[in-house]
């Protein structure tokens, strides 16, 4: 696909941090460590990448679903946890408020998140409800003036070092499954708010995730976010952008192995010659770089439906996600393959981006949750 200059400076401008400011030191530290690297998120708000897909008004850069494609990618292409701290400030974090939020909660949220002033985390996932919003046993009942939120909420992403969370709450339970769930801006200093530990992760070290429990949390009912009990419908189009996202990521992850593939099969030598001189190498090559460019259209022309409001755009974006993370996993396998042993050690950079991908086809709906949407959309 020909993007016009407008996006072609973009990418140039994306690609560019990253390749800067993404360093080996950088990126080894927070994969040995874990942590949150404040003083890189910091450059990457002041560039105006935590507000890229928020409006203007709220201090944000206003830019479209293309846009915020490109970034994940071209952040992911050299450090994928790079591009969730991008990310989860125009996705899942702001996305409910945009999507539903009231002046006021928009004014005095969105301007600080897009300035990376504050961090908002997306909390829906429970113990036993992931995929099954239906099972949510968070609960927020009425009194007086404020919710009472009782629950706990797991592999949150972003919790330890979050300032908001958008929690969904059941608050009536007479009504089944994933009715009667509605959202709220929690304030993560709310007494009665905890944060566990941080998870020990295969990969995508370097973005603490962790619980968030709520004990007779009074939230004011100004926070009560959208309206009552139909929060679950603005979960779902949250985590359509979201998957959009995601795709792009996965599409970067791939992108980086194959540029690392190629460059180590020149290199390489055995039996007196590179190793890309085998065909089994080189046809390698092709097969990845023949998945990857029909992902990259796929994704970029998504985001355009999606921006152009396609009917069926939710249905795109779960394709996307579904086509582009399995591509990731499977491409990410084959350099690892092309490396050999040398694939295996930490000291290339393949091994951790294997390790990356993984998640892809886990996070903001597993792969058979996108085939449930794809083949429910199709057999309606």
């Amino acid at each position: 696909m020909i993007l016009s200059a407008k996006y072609e400076l973009m990418r140039k401008n994306f690609r560019n941090f990253a390749e800067t400011e993404f360093t080996t030191e950088i990126q080894e530290r927070l994969d040995r460590e874990g942590g949150f690297d404040e003083a890189l998120f910091k450059k990457m708000a002041d560039c105006g990448f935590c507000g890229i897909k928020i409006p203007v008004e709220y201090g944000g850069q206003g830019g479209d679903s293309l846009a915020y494609v490109l970034m994940n990618e071209e952040f992911s292409r050299v450090m994928p946890v790079g591009a969730i701290y991008a990310n989860t400030p125009n996705s899942l974090g702001s996305g409910p408020l945009l999507e539903c939020g009231n002046e006021e909660q928009k004014q005095r949220i969105l301007p600080d998140v897009a300035a990376g002033r504050k961090h908002i985390v997306f909390a829906l996932t429970e113990p036993g409800a992931g995929s099954d919003a239906g099972g949510t046993l968070t609960t927020a009942d009425a009194d007086g003036d404020d919710f009472i939120l009782n629950g706990r909420k797991c592999f949150i992403s972003g919790a330890p070092m979050a300032d908001y969370a958008v929690v969904y709450a059941k608050t009536n339970r007479a009504m089944r499954g994933s009715k009667g769930i509605s959202m709220f801006i929690l304030d993560m200093k709310l007494p009665g708010v905890s944060v566990g530990k941080s998870e020990m992760k295969m990969g995508i070290n370097g973005y603490p995730t962790s619980d968030i429990s709520m004990e007779n949390v009074r939230v004011n009912k100004k926070d009560l976010l959208g309206p009552l009990d139909k929060g679950f419908i603005v979960a779902l189009n949250t985590l359509n952008g979201g998957r959009l996202g995601v795709a792009a990521q996965a599409l970067g992850i791939a992108q980086g192995c194959l540029e690392e593939a190629v460059r180590y099969s020149k290199e390489r030598k055995q039996f007196g010659k590179p190793i890309c001189a085998n065909q089994a190498i080189s046809f390698m090559l092709a097969e990845m770089a023949t998945e990857i460019e029909a992902t990259r259209s796929l994704v970029y022309t998504t985001a355009m439906e999606k921006d152009q409001g396609a009917a069926d755009s939710f249905v795109k974006c779960a394709m996307s996600k579904y086509y582009a993370t399995e591509m990731a996993n499977k491409v990410a396998y084959q350099a690892i393959q092309i490396f050999g042993g040398y694939g295996y050690i930490k000291d290339y950079k393949v091994e951790r981006l294997y390790r990356d991908a993984r998640v892809m086809t886990l996070y903001e709906g597993t792969t058979q949750v996108q085939q449930m949407v794809i083949s429910g959309a199709l057999l309606k």
